[in-house]
């Protein structure tokens, strides 16, 4: 073995050229035989014996100059003048085919150099042999062409995007060279290709999008650059690498999208506002689709969106007005119905259509996105908080619950629809800001249907105050849950009071029904000292005397202004039932003990005032019903008339409800709420003085809005005026050095 005779270079290089050649062959397609495993042995045991050699004969350095060496020959004396040759997509197919072939060799001669990767390689910390193979290509092959590739590849593209068929797979191919070039970086993919199609995609899509915008309404250009983005999306997925995705897009945004997006949603047929007047809604979507892409982009449409909503419904405001206005000069000097009159309540019902529609809108067009809930939310507040016709949109929707819950309503529904209709209103309720206006014009209409047995169930009465209850807290519905819960007590002890009458063997000259409510939750009646006449007054000293025996230190008090009676006319054609107020039937009964009777006397019999006799006896001798006959005759009531019974009064029905002229019942409420307001105000300020001690006037101001904001928008004078009186009364008091400082007194 020692005498074995060491392989030189040159001897040892002539074997592995030979090898090399007619590898280069093979690739080129020459006629040449496949290797067999004796010659594959023979090359990888020349280079092992080379690199193992004692020096001076170790050529491992040699052998790894010459590896790269035989690349860039076969490369300078082949593939560089064949790719010379050609352009456009003849110069891709070589490239690819050169590309395949260069592989293939860096495969083959990786593995007869194994050995020189092994040691030499891993010992002198040079790039691996595969390694080097693929450098040599980047670094001639792919510098000398890789402008008229990226040229041939952009072509293909543009070709693409004007509707040609490309051979996709191909420029996949080709643009993987670009990756694999990068060795684990993608700096050549980007630098080399990416950046220059960025441009050229940009360059193209202003082209077009200058040609669409003034050829094409808005929902044509639309689809245009919806198809543009899904074509890119695709050409990604078919050719292009993942991480161009997003940037590509970006680019078909900005020129297709956020520079025409004003021109788009402005076009004078077929922008924003006309596909929301023509209820365009697949346009409407593709509109927010599209512009969700960009930053910001969706803004301009939720404000034309909030625009068209808060139009409509100021045209539902106008109509009203209008047909209210007009109803009004038909209907001169006819007494009004306070519960909302059908223009009102239609209004209502088209506010509560409007709204589903346009929450439709939010929800299908909008992806209930909540820039276009928010957009919503405040085109409702601007037009809900308007007066419409003279009345709040509180009272209106108060009138139009009322008329749904009350027995003999107009509006004619199921179960079902009456729950869902309930529950859109309290959904517009949101909307409105006084809502403490609703809750007290709610609360006026539901005494009157309890009190007059007008509700039609209590299932939908304690549905809606549950709904009010979850939309605007406990305390918003509070007394309302007592007054229902007020009837229910008041039946048992009606009927307690019928079996006590029973058990003490009372026999009353009338049926007597006791309503017992209880103050707190109901609105405050007019209190009046009546005398009642006597059949009335045994009932309800028997009521006391049940009651006082039944329950401990409570007061009663009567409240006869509520109150109804039944009573029998005796008169010359036939005998009617008249259905009256309990003041009314006390002033009829007066007539059984004297035939004439003059103003004063019926004045000092009642024991009422002035204006409650003068509304009692117009409403018997002067309105629909003459049971009263005045003299001297005539539509007003004046002190020196004197009444008696009309025994000729008659009418085709056997039982008649007299009614009292209607009362300005806004008036009261307005009054009301306003007194509420301040003593809501003047808790507030003190409960944030109280927890504060010291704080500025901005701040207290700004604090007693936060909290009042759920229930209604305080007005800042009023909060300043409250301010003012919370000094005076001393709970506050400013502070000597600055007047806008203010301090808690405790």
């Amino acid at each position: 073995m020692a005498d074995k005779k060491p392989i030189e270079l040159e001897e040892g290089w002539a074997s592995m050229q030979r090898g090399i050649d007619k590898l280069i062959r093979l690739l080129e397609g020459e006629t040449e035989s496949q290797f067999n495993a004796e010659q594959y042995m023979m090359l990888y045991t020349t280079i092992y014996n080379m690199c193992t050699q004692k020096p001076p004969y170790d050529y491992s350095e040699h052998l790894y100059q010459r590896y790269r060496e035989a690349f860039n020959n076969y490369i300078n004396d082949k593939v560089l003048p064949a790719l010379r040759e050609h352009r456009d997509e003849v110069l891709l197919r070589e490239l690819l085919s050169r590309w395949n072939n260069h592989k293939v060799m860096v495969r083959w001669l990786s593995r007869f150099f194994n050995y020189l990767d092994r040691y030499y390689v891993l010992r002198h910390s040079l790039h691996p042999l595969k390694d080097v193979g693929l450098l040599c290509f980047r670094d001639q092959v792919y510098a000398d062409v890789k402008r008229n590739a990226r040229s041939a590849v952009l072509k293909l593209i543009e070709r693409e995007r004007e509707g040609e068929l490309i051979d996709k797979m191909m420029l996949k191919n080709i643009l993987d060279i670009f990756i694999e070039v990068g060795m684990g970086s993608m700096d050549h993919y980007e630098r080399d290709f990416e950046e220059v199609l960025l441009n050229e995609t940009a360059s193209y899509y202003k082209r077009k999008a200058a040609e669409w915008i003034n050829e094409d309404s808005c929902p044509e250009y639309m689809l245009k650059a919806e198809d543009c983005l899904r074509l890119e999306e695709e050409r990604v997925d078919n050719y292009l690498h993942a991480s161009t995705k997003p940037k590509l897009l970006r680019e078909v945004e900005s020129e297709l999208l956020a520079k025409y997006e004003q021109d788009l949603l402005q076009k004078e047929h077929s922008g924003c506002a006309a596909l929301l007047r023509d209820d365009k809604t697949e346009d409407l979507a593709r509109m927010y689709r599209l512009f969700s892409r960009i930053t910001r982009g969706l803004d301009p449409i939720a404000d034309c969106f909030k625009e068209h909503v808060e139009s409509e419904g100021m045209k539902l405001v106008k109509e009203v007005a209008e047909a209210v206005e007009a109803k009004k000069e038909k209907d001169a000097g006819k007494p009004s119905r306070d519960s909302g009159t059908s223009h009102e309540q239609q209004y209502v019902r088209q506010v509560i259509q409007l709204h589903d529609k346009y929450l439709s809108y939010v929800s299908t067009c909008f992806a209930n996105s909540s820039l276009f809930h928010k957009a919503l939310k405040e085109a409702f507040e601007g037009f809900c908080n308007k007066a419409v016709a003279g009345s709040t949109s509180a009272e209106l929707m108060a009138n139009f619950c009322d008329n749904l819950l009350k027995k003999g309503g107009s509006e004619k529904l199921s179960d079902e629809a009456i729950e869902e209709t309930l529950e859109k209103v309290v959904k517009l309720l949101a909307y409105i800001s006084d809502k403490d206006l609703f809750a007290e014009f709610y609360r006026k209409r539901l005494a009157r249907r309890l009190l007059q047995d007008k509700s039609a169930s209590d299932d939908h009465e304690r549905s809606i105050l549950t709904r009010l209850k979850q939309q605007c807290g406990a305390q918003f519905t509070s007394k309302m849950e007592g007054m229902v819960t007020d009837l229910q007590l008041a039946r048992e002890k009606q009927q307690n009071f019928d079996e006590w009458k029973q058990r003490k063997n009372k026999q009353l000259p009338i049926d007597l029904s006791v309503t017992v409510l209880t103050t707190g939750f109901w609105p405050t009646y007019k209190s009046m000292d009546l005398a009642l006449p006597g059949e009335m007054v045994e009932g309800i000293e028997a009521f006391k005397e049940f009651y006082e025996a039944e329950t401990k230190h409570r007061k009663l008090t009567w409240i006869y202004t509520q109150g109804t009676a039944v009573l029998k006319g005796n008169f010359d054609i036939k005998s009617l039932e008249l259905v009256l107020s309990t003041l009314q039937a006390a002033t009829l009964l007066l007539f059984n003990e004297a035939e004439e009777l003059s103003y004063g006397e019926v004045q000092e019999r009642l024991n009422l005032q002035e204006e409650d006799v003068t509304r009692l006896l117009h409403s018997l001798s002067c309105a629909k019903y003459q049971i009263l006959a005045k003299e001297p005759a005539g539509r007003t009531i004046s002190k020196n008339d004197k009444f008696k019974l009309n025994v000729k009064f008659t009418d085709r029905m056997k039982r008649i409800k007299v009614p009292l002229p209607p009362t300005d019942e806004k008036k009261k409420v307005i009054e009301d709420v306003d007194k509420d307001r301040r003593y809501a105000i003047d808790a507030a300020i003190v409960r944030t003085m109280k927890s504060r001690k010291v704080l500025q006037h901005q701040q207290l101001v700004l604090e007693v809005v936060q909290q009042l904001s759920r229930m209604f928008k305080p007005d800042f004078k009023l909060i300043k005026k409250r301010i003012e009186d919370l000094i005076s009364r001393d709970y506050l008091e400013r502070d000597k050095d600055n007047p806008q400082l203010f301090k808690y007194l405790a």
